[in-house]
């Protein structure tokens, strides 16, 4: 009933995930990622305890192969889910059960993995793959939407469209980026306005926020509201 696309940003190693369906709050409960470790993507008849438990063992050290392995065991009902993981390194594991509706499957490729059921065929995976691959000058939100875009018009989810959602992680513990579209006539659509309005001041904030690095981030009043109006000016 959904697919999705999990890659990294090869300049800044950002993990995202993005995601669109016919399924109620998506982005409640599709991606999951620790920044720095890696991203999972549960999805089928969903068991969200494949993101909550999987990333606990990417902290662990394991690596996607191991966390797949791992998760699949405990589940009994594993045939009837969709999962698929990057970790750390990039390498990527999946699985697709025998009772998830068709069209189901994942594919892969450096840096990428996209997964999907109740799809309306393999192109809606292949032209996601093919936008991916396409748009490597695009900014990394930019692109994982024109992926799932592609992948829309292809088919994409074969009982229609409603939700979407993006998620990206940086170096932090807090997402860089969350954005969701819980019911929309056109939630791609809806989610690239979303994405182009954090550009405007979220992504210009975001910078002055409290990090590992820096506890306090900055507090001071006039830097964050000559930030901002600069941020306002060059969007003018």
């Amino acid at each position: 009933m959904t697919w999705s696309i999990i890659a990294r940003d090869k300049d800044t190693g950002e993990f995202g995930i993005a995601v669109a369906t016919r399924f109620f709050a998506v982005g409640a409960r599709v991606p999951f990622i620790a920044s720095g470790l890696g991203a999972i993507a549960t999805q089928a008849l969903v068991n969200p305890y494949y993101g909550i438990d999987g990333i606990k063992l990417l902290r662990e050290g394991r690596n996607a192969h191991d966390v797949l392995t791992a998760l699949l065991a405990t589940d009994s009902g594993r045939e009837s889910r969709q999962l698929h993981i990057m970790d750390a390194k990039s390498e990527i594991a999946a699985h697709t059960g025998s009772d998830c509706v068709d069209w189901s499957g994942h594919i892969a490729g450096s840096g990428f993995s996209i997964a999907g059921n109740m799809l309306a065929g393999a192109a809606v995976l292949d032209e996601t793959a093919h936008a991916w691959l396409s748009n490597e000058k695009l900014p990394f939100p930019s692109r994982l939407i024109a992926a799932l875009r592609a992948g829309q018009a292809a088919g994409g989810d074969k009982r229609g469209r409603q939700f979407a959602a993006l998620l990206i992680h940086g170096e932090e513990a807090w997402s860089a980026l969350d954005l969701r579209v819980d019911d929309h006539p056109d939630p791609l659509a809806e989610l690239e306005r979303l994405e182009q309005k954090s550009r405007e001041l979220w992504v210009h904030f975001r910078e002055l926020l409290p990090t590992r690095k820096d506890p306090a981030g900055t507090t001071d009043r006039a830097v964050i509201d000559a930030r901002i109006e600069a941020a306002k000016t060059t969007k003018q």
